[in-house]
């Protein structure tokens, strides 16, 4: 079985860490965390060391694979990572075995879906994206690389979500539409129209706050 370390060691980075293992995907080699110090203990398993580290260890056969465990309210520090290793490192992938994927759907690189999750056909999932429990995305939709998916989103068909976006929980995105780079929608969010400008929405439908 393959060796997985996480960049970050947070909820995000215990929570990949915990359902890779107990799902059956990776064995846990530990953390890279600028915060703590090699050695030191997050749950059950190791800080490896720092992000400066990275190559070292993974030349020395340390680990296999990484994963980003950065979350949504540091986007670029997320971005910044993957782009990083993106090419030089081999990034892992957890695809929760209580979720469907169709056969049909691509599958980015990094990603991390969680139990429940429903993706329909020929959708398309981009780099370091991760779909949290219970969401369901339909046929012939994208989401861009580095984005979130918070619990139960619905997301219809010939939608286009762009990279870096957080879509709160239980938001409902009607079909054929586009949403731009950098848009977070508040929980509950129903979005009816294309959002045009980065930022904020929140409501029913979904209106422009910051």
């Amino acid at each position: 079985m393959k060796r997985l370390a996480i960049i970050g060691s947070g909820d995000l980075g215990q929570q990949i860490a915990y359902h890779a293992a107990t799902d059956g995907h990776y064995e846990i080699a530990g953390f890279f965390d600028d915060f703590k110090n090699a050695g030191e203990k997050v749950g059950e398993h190791v800080i490896l060391g720092k992000s400066g580290d990275i190559a070292t260890l993974f030349s020395q056969g340390d680990f296999d694979c990484l994963m980003i465990g950065i979350g949504y309210k540091h986007f670029e520090k997320r971005k910044e990572c993957f782009n990083t290793w993106k090419g030089i490192i081999p990034f892992g992938k957890v695809l929760h075995t209580a979720s469907y994927v169709d056969p049909s759907c691509t599958i980015g690189e990094g990603v991390f879906i969680l139990p429940g999750v429903v993706l329909d056909q020929q959708v398309v999932i981009g780099d370091n994206v991760l779909i949290n429990v219970g969401s369901c995305i339909a046929h012939d939709t994208v989401i861009g690389a580095h984005s979130f998916l918070s619990p139960r989103v619905a997301v219809a068909g010939f939608v286009e979500i762009g990279s870096c976006c957080n879509i709160g929980i239980n938001s409902t995105i009607i079909d054929n539409l586009k949403i731009v780079d950098m848009v977070q929608t508040g929980g509950g969010t129903t979005v009816i129209n294309n959002l045009t400008q980065a930022g904020l929405y929140v409501g029913t439908p979904a209106r422009f706050v910051r």
